[in-house]
């Protein structure tokens, strides 16, 4: 049974809430799964396979809040060089949550990272689920998987030569037109709006890397609890700071 007062604190994050202050795009740094498992005696997959446990309900208060787009951190290209006993769980379990989530028919999914350094299963796997949400109308979320943000970018900016040489342009042409939207349009999240909020959880103070283009003139909130625990509460907390601050851009 839930904590009377933990309820009535939620109703009223949930009342103070401006539905036009709600962020349109939350990219989330999901961060101490290890830590959450090695604080009660797990292992490392114990972790990860509670922090997959949590991404279902975190959506649905997405939803709830009108979020429209999410983008899920789960893997960085970075953590591809883990020792293969933790880094072959890991990519299971991020299958099964990707199967799961395509199963649920809830959500339209998309693969964020550079597919091609990841394992081919893990890979056709992502691919599969964006195949089988693609008419979903509903949230969009980013699965980032294999994702690094200087890595997106020179993946941008091959695409960008690739499909201007194709074109017949030539080197000088495509440097002397080049714009930000050109390398935007090559993005792994093209066609979507920039993250209005970027959380983090497990108390890290750092982007380490995430959507670096996307991120020029986001929001931060970084969480202390880790991504296993991450509640419902700590969410609204989160579009509450966002709704509190006043953006500036450029400055």
């Amino acid at each position: 049974m839930r904590n009377p007062l933990y309820t009535a604190y939620e109703r009223r994050l949930v009342g103070q809430l401006d539905q036009a202050s709600v962020p349109r795009h939350v990219g989330m740094i999901v961060d101490g799964n290890r830590r959450f498992a090695k604080a009660r005696g797990g292992n490392a997959a114990d972790g990860h396979q509670a922090g997959a446990a949590n991404v279902g309900s975190f959506l649905e208060w997405c939803e709830e809040a009108g979020v429209e787009v999410v983008t899920l951190w789960l893997l960085s290209t970075d953590n591809l060089t883990r020792p293969p006993q933790e880094l072959d769980k890991l990519l299971r379990i991020i299958e099964g949550l990707v199967a799961d989530l395509a199963t649920a028919q809830r959500w339209q999914l998309h693969a964020a990272g550079a597919l091609d350094m990841l394992p081919v299963q893990t890979a056709a796997a992502l691919r599969r689920a964006e195949d089988e949400t693609a008419d979903v109308e509903g949230l969009i979320v980013n699965v980032a998987v294999g994702y690094g943000g200087r890595q997106e970018i020179a993946d941008a900016v091959r695409s960008l030569l690739r499909t201007r040489a194709a074109e017949g342009a030539t080197l000088e042409e495509v440097a002397s037109e080049l714009t930000v939207e050109d390398i935007s349009g090559h993005l792994y999240t093209k066609g979507q709006p920039d993250p209005d909020l970027v959380i983090r959880t497990s108390g890290e103070q750092r982007l380490s890397g995430f959507l670096l283009w996307q991120s020029a003139h986001s929001e931060y909130y970084f969480c202390e609890v880790y991504w296993p625990e991450f509640r419902r509460v700590d969410f609204l907390r989160a579009l509450r700071a966002y709704a509190d601050r006043h953006r500036r851009y450029g400055a």
